[in-house]
């Protein structure tokens, strides 16, 4: 006697149980989409099956709070998906995501508020509309509508299927869309990011082939003939113009280690692995501060004893890294300032100092400064922006550190940290 009374209670189920039954497919349907634009049409798709619909929509809200914008749908025209846009606040669609409550349209021929969109045929075959918000923490994300071709009065229960779906989809839709935003954003660093380097790498290519002229015209500058076992006429002359020519070539060594550096800051990892063995640190600075003295020739260059130690490093990258940390404290530090260089053994680790009298790096500026082609406008500052950059790449591919503090009693003071190999 009990089976008729357990099919009765079935029946009465069995909508809620359909309903859930949905809902549950929608839910695993959109969580396992591969692609956005498949998330959005398994939305669509199984919104206007749930209702029974003949169209669905889905609007996303643009993030200036604008517009709503076409982001899918199975029935209108699909070229207009991305281009066709609601003004928040008119049209059903527009009032639905202002008021934030669901509006239903049952004829919207004669309905005032319904907004023809441009672009897209609706007149043809929408008679009815449902129409809900999608929220997620409090904010509308979008609007999710439904569309007959035939009239048709929604009932209570068709808005509450519809909007529970639409609380749903709500937050898998946003952190979809939020996900998506972020891969493009991220994909369009990676094309400035490449598109950087190349010119980067173009750049400094382009500049050995000048670099080879001025040291073949230097060489040639520089060719006195023998004297065959005479005396120069004028030795202090001869000797002087030796003297330029050295000078002229070690500034075009030094352009062309410039070069290399430029082009090994650009790679994420450097082509060559360092060098690293115990470097001389008063050696090293002793030969950086010998051949960037024409470039210091306005300042006053301190450079301070210290113990002779010797740190872990590849010592031609650590040359170009004070080459960088002094030119750009020359760049900004005003001419008849002191430039000094110091080194010291602290807890295990060598660091060298390059203070300036400048105008000092702002503590917000700190790691900025570190960044490719981020430089503080001041009347002094000229340059790319490109050397801190280079030289924290350079420190980085073989273990230093390098960090910027402020120098006393003004100004900056760039630190590069080595382990130390021994101190004597």
């Amino acid at each position: 006697m009990a089976a008729p009374e357990t099919d009765a209670r079935d029946a009465r189920e069995s909508p809620e149980l359909d309903q859930l039954r949905f809902l549950r497919d929608v839910a695993r349907l959109a969580t396992t989409a591969r692609t956005w634009d498949e998330l959005l049409e398994t939305v669509v798709d199984g919104t206007r099956d749930a209702l029974h619909a003949d169209v669905s929509s889905l609007y996303l809200l643009d993030r200036d709070g604008a517009y709503l914008t076409l982001a899918a749908t199975n029935g209108l025209d699909r070229y207009q998906i991305g281009r066709a846009r609601v003004p928040f606040g008119e049209g059903v669609t527009g009032r639905v995501a202002a008021s934030r409550r669901p509006l239903v349209v049952p004829d919207v021929r004669s309905d005032p508020r319904f907004l023809w969109v441009r672009g897209i045929d609706q007149k043809r075959f929408v008679a009815s509309m449902l129409s809900v918000p999608l929220s997620w923490n409090d904010q509308v994300v979008g609007v999710l509508n439904v569309q007959t071709e035939r009239e048709r009065r929604f009932s209570r229960a068709d808005v509450a299927q519809l909007q529970t779906i639409a609380d749903l989809l709500a937050g898998i839709v946003e952190k979809g869309r939020r996900q998506t935003e972020a891969e493009e954003r991220l994909e369009q660093l990676r094309q400035i990011d490449e598109a950087r380097s190349e010119l980067i790498a173009v750049v400094t290519h382009e500049l050995r082939t000048p670099l080879a002229v001025v040291r073949a015209y230097t060489e040639l500058l520089a060719d006195d003939p023998p004297l065959e076992g005479r005396e120069s006429r004028d030795p202090d002359r001869r000797a002087q113009r030796q003297r330029w020519h050295d000078a002229a070539m070690e500034q075009v060594e030094r352009l062309d280690r410039l070069v290399d550096s430029i082009l090994a800051s650009v790679r994420i990892v450097p082509a060559e692995a360092a060098a690293v063995t115990p470097t001389d640190v008063a050696a090293a600075i002793a030969e950086v501060v010998e051949s960037i003295r024409p470039i210091v020739r306005q300042h006053h260059l301190d450079v301070r004893p210290g113990l002779g130690l010797h740190a872990l490093a590849d010592a031609p990258r650590l040359r170009q890294i004070l080459e960088h940390l002094i030119e750009n404290a020359v760049k900004y530090a005003p001419p008849e300032t002191t430039i000094a260089i110091d080194h010291a053994l602290v807890e295990g680790f060598v660091r060298i100092g390059v203070s300036d009298q400048g105008p000092g790096v702002p503590e917000e500026w700190r790691e900025r400064i570190f960044e490719p082609y981020a430089r503080r406008e001041t009347h002094t500052a000229r340059g790319s922006g490109i050397g801190l950059y280079a030289a924290k790449r350079l420190g980085e591919s073989m273990g230093a550190r390098l960090w910027v503090e402020p120098a006393e009693p003004t100004g900056a003071r760039f630190v590069v940290a080595l382990p130390a190999a021994a101190a004597v």
